[in-house]
């Protein structure tokens, strides 16, 4: 390390000039203002929707009007009942619309197809537990897996092109039993190996029938919608994916609940190349990532390019799952505009999540979280932009770096503020791309229990600034980072911190007015 007098500190001006006009509340204010597990989640839910507050412009979120007329299903106990739910929905979807409700019991149907002005209900001991079969849902639609658009089985409640649809109630959604969908399902490979972006999307037909596997359908997703809401249902036992609005505009998921522990690839709700969102009062324990943004993959995600933007998360509680809020790893459309906060994240494995991959294009950008507890078993902070061999092959290799093309992801201009880290193994993980670093950071006023401190490469313009953090590790890890400043920082460390930089990128890393390190002024040695 290399410790100078020089004047360099025109390189990170900004970043001192941010941290000089910043008036901070005291910490025992900020801590007072982040919630608790019990002030989030379900039991939490309110009767109306409360003005969106965010920092970009939002719509006006409201609940849906719509027709009074009603349909009380009569179901059978003995066969699917598809047909019946169908028929009702298409019927007084033709008329204007109404509610549709589905009765105390339990029900099984397969794919269901919600149309105009549609709300389907479920009373309060109802369940519709779906088919295990494929044939139950035939013939194939059009959709999105994994950011490729496809003509697949879809999901088991569907709707393409539909405007003020809902899904409400208290009862419950049980997705496909044993049969030949969970025995099918992809597994040796990834979706684009199998599906060739050069092929037209009418031709990617997956029905099971030419393959000897299918794309599993996702629980609830509408495509194309506009003013999709969701409020109060219990969701298990997916195959896949949970809640995936694709491509629709104003959607609101609140007082939902989600049970997919266990189930591979069995995320909570991913909103998927849509805007205008807001996410409130929900519970997810997954088998993957809880709450996801994503935006389409690869070629077929850029051939597309519709972003996620406009995303609100507000007083939800994630209970198990690989992430907390998660963007990525599909990530073509861009993730714009996204504001989470006051929630709770408690045994996730990384609590805050960025994930994206040299071929996958886009990246994220305005992205804002503040107010969130979180007690993990993993990383509490974590990007990772290269991946693993068994998905990109040696594109996952930190170097060479690459050239930049169309399908170079970024992550830029991010804060995380006002947070509590109960307990982690690792507080920040930073894996950029060499030719793509993460850029414009910001991390503050963070209380912080955990393992090992700080792992960085390949960052850039970041600002770590009024935290106190209590480690075992002692060590600041940075490996071709610049523009890095660490201000008023409380390390309650056994021993004294110290910088370790590596990398010939390297430069302009500063440390002031912290507590058990020394201030340092390091820049890159002049060759």
């Amino acid at each position: 390390m290399k410790l100078k007098t020089t004047t360099l500190l025109a390189s990170i001006s900004i970043l001192l000039l941010a941290c000089n006009s910043n008036k901070k509340l005291s910490n025992a204010t900020k801590k007072s203002q982040i919630p608790t597990q019990e002030q989030v989640g379900v039991k939490n839910l309110t009767d109306e929707i409360a003005p969106v507050k965010a920092p970009f412009a939002t719509i006006r979120f409201a609940k849906p009007v719509f027709p009074d007329a009603k349909i009380i299903l009569d179901l059978t106990t003995t066969a699917l009942n598809t047909n019946r739910i169908q028929k009702a929905i298409d019927e007084l979807s033709a008329k204007g619309g109404g509610t549709i409700i589905v009765p105390n019991g339990i029900w099984k149907t397969g794919r269901i197809q919600l149309k105009d002005n549609i709300n389907l209900h479920l009373e309060d001991n109802a369940q519709l537990v779906f088919s295990g079969e494929i044939k139950d849902f035939l013939p194939v639609v059009f959709t999105r897996i994994e950011g490729v658009e496809v003509m697949s089985l879809g999901a088991c409640i569907y709707a393409n092109d539909a405007t003020n649809i809902a899904i409400t109630g208290n009862g419950k959604l049980v997705g496909p039993q044993k049969g030949s969908i969970r025995n099918n399902i992809l597994t040796k490979d990834v979706i684009e190996n199998v599906i060739d972006a050069k092929t037209p999307v009418a031709e990617r037909i997956v029905d099971g029938s030419k393959q000897d596997w299918i794309f599993p359908p996702m629980f609830i997703s509408p495509i194309n919608c506009k003013k999709v809401y969701i409020e109060g249902v219990s969701l298990s036992n997916t195959a896949f994916w949970n809640i995936v609005p694709i491509y629709c505009d104003n959607v609101i998921i609140r007082g939902v609940t989600v049970n997919s522990v266990g189930t591979p690839r069995g995320d909570g709700i991913d909103i998927d190349s849509s805007k205008n969102v807001l996410i409130e009062y929900c519970n997810l324990s997954t088998g993957d990532d809880c709450f996801t943004m994503k935006a389409g993959r690869a070629e077929d995600g850029i051939r597309v390019n519709k972003a996620t933007e406009n995303i609100v998360v507000r007083y939800c509680l994630a209970l198990k799952g690989h992430g907390g809020i998660t963007c990525g790893s599909e990530t073509a459309g861009m993730i714009r505009n996204l504001y989470v906060h006051d929630c709770v994240f408690i045994d996730s494995g990384v609590g805050i999540r960025f994930k994206t991959r040299r071929n996958r294009g886009g990246g994220g950008e305005n992205l804002t979280y503040e107010r969130i507890r979180m007690n993990l078993d993993q990383t509490a902070i974590k990007w990772d932009m290269l991946g693993s061999s068994g998905s990109v092959g040696d594109l996952a290799d930190r170097l060479p770096a690459r050239a930049i093309t169309p399908l170079t992801p970024k992550f830029e201009k991010i804060t995380i503020k006002d947070i509590i880290i109960e307990n982690c193994s690792n507080f920040i993980k930073v894996f950029g791309i060499p030719e793509s670093p993460v850029n414009h950071l910001t991390i503050e006023n963070a209380t912080v229990n955990c393992g090992e401190l700080f792992n960085a490469h390949d960052l850039r313009n970041a600002v770590f600034r009024n935290s106190t953090i209590t480690a075992k590790d002692s060590t600041l890890f940075l490996l071709d980072s610049k523009n890095i400043l660490f201000d008023q920082i409380d390390f309650q460390t056994k021993n004294p911190v110290q910088l370790d930089i590596k990398g010939s990128l390297s430069d302009s890393i500063i440390v002031r007015s912290g507590k058990n390190i020394k201030n340092a002024k390091w820049f890159a040695q002049k060759q």
